[in-house]
């Protein structure tokens, strides 16, 4: 998926948080692999948040293909996150009473458009496999380490194949091997499944090899 954004502005004034966000021009080409990296706080979060369509700009646009994200209802922005965009939380959004098994395919509970079938219980499970939680499936939230919940935040992304996967430091709470690991898996399910990866990262061991590396002071401007 390509995304293309133009002239938005966006603002957390009215939550009198003083925050400012005003992006001139960014495109991204589809299946394009982007790491984002920049100080806490420039507004890396909230870019993501503006394409998934969790937040709407005060102004400009933001095109995902064909899709003006940002002029679509509420209703529709859900419907477009939950079937085509694969998320990373950096606070995981997991359902406690829940089992990791049932928070991975969550995306399937959420929109009739997806359904379930033997393959998708197959993809499941080698997801499950591969991040390292396949002995977990039955544990609930609450028994699960912090790096745990990162990994089922990850494969609820993953799971459903989504033309564009977006994360917000998803290696944040895992140690050096598994965060190589993480995001290994991820640019392969990227490149495997011809997705566009856009994730953002603090961590500067993690930048080699990405078709781009995005500066975020280099993209916008903050203001207090």
């Amino acid at each position: 998926m390509n995304i293309h954004i133009e002239k938005i502005r966006f603002s957390y004034s009215r939550y009198e948080l003083g925050f400012a966000l005003n992006i001139p021009e960014l495109n991204i080409s589809s299946g394009s692999q982007i790491a984002v990296i920049g100080p806490s706080g420039s507004g890396k979060s909230t870019l993501l948040h503006l394409i998934a369509g969790i937040l709407v700009p005060d102004a400009g646009s933001i095109s995902v293909d064909s899709i003006l994200v940002s002029s679509l209802s509420d209703r529709e922005r859900r419907a477009f996150r939950i079937l085509r965009v694969g998320f990373v939380f950096q606070d995981f959004e997991l359902i406690d009473y829940l089992n990791v098994t049932d928070n991975i395919l969550l995306p399937y509970r959420l929109n009739a458009h997806l359904s379930m079938s033997d393959r998708t219980n197959q993809r499941m499970l080698e997801l499950s496999r591969r991040l390292g939680l396949q002995d977990k499936l039955k544990r609930s939230i609450d028994q699960l380490s912090q790096g745990e919940r990162q990994r089922v935040a990850i494969g609820r992304a993953l799971v459903h194949e989504p033309g564009l996967i977006l994360a917000d430091e998803p290696t944040g709470n895992l140690d050096p091997v598994n965060k190589m690991r993480i995001v290994d898996l991820l640019r392969r399910e990227a490149s495997d499944h011809g997705a566009t990866l856009v994730m953002v990262t603090h961590d500067h061991d993690l930048l080699a090899g990405w078709d781009r590396v995005l500066d975020f002071k280099d993209l916008m401007e903050t203001r207090p």
